[in-house]
């Protein structure tokens, strides 16, 4: 059976352009090419030998990655446990077995279409959720404090950046305290852009928020905005004196 652009029994983004056969109500799902597909091709695999679920990722560039082994039946028992279920609330939850439950846990069997379906009601949660992988089980409890006046100054003709959070590898975010010194579009050489999104605030002063594809946008202490970073967008200080912002650019 040749599903069309979503798996209709899954209904979940990696299906697409996947082919499904049924036997013996177990379900084999083996990826098929889609063209122009930005997320790449998601292939998965379901047997009696190998009840894992098996992702690979085949890359715009052709070359193939294999992501890390999701097991179902660990899959389940943390879900199961998350609830602080024991297997016999879980099972009679989901309307199966106690012992058919204690299987798919340990990865003694494959379990139907119709027990997936019992289990996410179960769980309370959709099909789908059983083969996604939670984003991070591990709490790093990475924390750093900058006192005021701490970070290293980063200064331009236009800006005057103090850079916060420095002493953090690999961050996700990039924060920074800076001084709009520029007063008018005339004091940049063009417009800026860089990957990510970016956060602004205004902590002092007055600005004005410039972009290419909207009016500009006047703001006053207090207020924010949010944009896609790869505008053109500058900043340009309308105050008597130099507004001050706090700008949070994601790391892409």
């Amino acid at each position: 059976m040749v599903l069309g652009a979503v798996c209709n029994w899954f209904k979940c983004s990696y299906h697409i352009g996947a082919r499904v056969k049924a036997s013996n109500h177990k379900f084999i799902c083996t990826g098929g090419p889609v063209a122009h597909n930005t997320l790449g091709t998601y292939d998965i695999f379901m047997s009696d030998i190998d009840p894992k679920s098996l992702i690979r990722i085949a890359h715009n560039d052709g070359v193939e990655g294999t992501a890390t082994p999701l097991d179902l039946g660990a899959r389940v028992r943390a879900l199961r446990k998350a609830q602080n279920w024991t297997l016999e609330q879980a099972a009679s939850q989901a309307g199966l077995a106690r012992s058919t439950l204690s299987k798919i846990e340990n990865g003694q069997m494959s379990p139907t279409y119709e027990a997936l379906k019992k289990l996410a009601v179960g769980l309370k949660i959709s099909v789908p959720q059983l083969f996604t992988p939670p984003s991070q089980e591990q709490v790093n409890g990475r924390m750093v404090s900058t006192r005021s006046g701490q970070g290293s100054e980063k200064i331009t003709t236009t800006y005057e950046h103090n850079m916060l959070a420095e002493a953090l590898s690999t961050k996700k975010m990039l924060p920074y305290r800076t001084r709009v010194r520029a007063r008018s579009m005339d004091d940049f050489d063009g417009w800026v852009r860089h990957d990510g999104e970016e956060f602004l605030y205004v902590l002092t002063g007055h600005i004005q928020l410039i972009t290419e594809f909207y009016e500009p946008v006047a703001l006053t202490r207090g207020d924010s905005a949010y944009y896609d970073a790869s505008m053109g967008h500058n900043v340009i200080s309308t105050s008597a004196d130099d507004a001050t912002v706090l700008w949070v650019t994601s790391l892409v």
